[in-house]
């Protein structure tokens, strides 16, 4: 429920691949900061792709038919999914590479690896025994629009799905994985891509979400001075391109760098936003927006090199310590 300041807290989590390990050590250093686990920091979560793995494994319950157990993992083992099994997930087989171009042809990865991966950590939940509210993206290619996932719509079974079929949905990025297709408890097939071709940064779907909610503790239809949001990105560090490159790129030449453009694109106009409508009210303090320096690590999404692992990690710690402050704010905005 909402702290005792009436606040709705609302966590929202980017895509980017193997780059989750960024958000994933900033959360690790808002869980020392407070004692709490992330479910018990937030009333909403949203996350996309990657963003929307990482909020399923941290709303993971321990025990389904108790809640009162809490969460089956803090923010340490979530972000350690990345960097355990991150080289299995985003390392494509010699034959995956022969029959992929580089995912121009084909998908660049097995999704076999990543499936293998839900399973182990999600294993047979169901959406619906998520701890708390959720908002996790993907796109229906059939239908031709936005599906989101909550589990307070899943105690319908239409809207209900296995956890681990709506990580692997969230997460069927094109060109990387191949489209999914799911099956809902009612037994409706749906063929879903990854939600950052709309929305890589969910916040402002976050925030357009608890608008229309009604939360524990009374909180009905909150405007954004009820709310507290913590915003994570997956690394600021944008590629270039350059004009006599792209200017006689086709189709092909086309397709791995629109792919960047959109989902850093659509990043950066929902921070503006946002930033936008809590400088209006001036409650810039309720909206925080971390998007981590990359430092050495790479930009590519699935590079799971040990090197490139490391390199993430320690550009997670730094960004962690640089906004070490406004974590402590908002810590104490969480928590009060």
């Amino acid at each position: 429920m909402p702290n005792s300041n009436g606040l709705v807290r609302i966590l929202s989590i980017d895509g980017g691949g193997i780059r989750g390990i960024l958000p994933g050590q900033v959360l690790i250093k808002l869980e020392e900061l407070t004692g709490r686990a992330i479910y018990e920091l937030f009333d909403l979560i949203a996350g996309t792709s990657t963003g929307g793995i990482l909020t399923c494994v941290l709303l993971a319950p321990a025990d389904p038919a108790d809640p009162a157990a809490g969460a089956k993992y803090t923010a340490q083992q979530a972000a350690d999914l990345y960097l355990d099994r991150g080289d299995a997930i985003f390392e494509p087989s010699l034959a995956r590479k022969m029959i992929s171009l580089g995912g121009v042809a084909d998908e660049k990865l097995d999704a076999e690896k990543l499936e293998e991966v839900l399973k182990d950590y999600l294993d047979d939940l169901w959406l619906r025994d998520l701890l708390k509210p959720c908002l996790i993206t993907a796109y229906d290619i059939r239908s031709r629009q936005p599906h989101f996932f909550n589990p307070y719509r899943a105690q319908n079974a239409s809207h209900d799905f296995l956890l681990r079929d709506v990580a692997r949905a969230t997460s069927a990025a094109p060109t990387y994985f191949e489209t999914v297709r799911i099956k809902s408890r009612s037994n409706v097939l749906y063929p879903l891509i990854d939600g950052g071709v709309f929305a890589n940064n969910p916040a402002m779907c976050a925030y357009v979400e608890a608008r229309s909610m009604n939360f524990d503790g009374g909180v009905e239809n909150p405007t954004a001075r009820d709310m507290v949001m913590l915003s994570i990105g997956t690394g600021s560090k944008k590629k270039a391109y350059s004009y006599s490159d792209a200017k006689d790129w086709g189709l092909a030449g086309w397709v791995r760098p629109l792919v960047d453009i959109l989902m850093s694109g659509n990043s950066d106009t929902v921070h503006h936003q946002l930033n936008q409508i809590y400088d209006a009210i001036e409650l810039k303090p309720h909206y925080l927006r971390i998007d981590p320096d990359l430092g050495d690590a790479s930009t590519e999404m699935d590079d799971a090199t040990s090197d490139n692992l490391i390199a993430l990690k320690e550009a997670g710690i730094a960004c962690s310590e640089a906004n070490a402050n406004d974590l402590s704010e908002l810590a104490a905005l969480l928590t009060t």
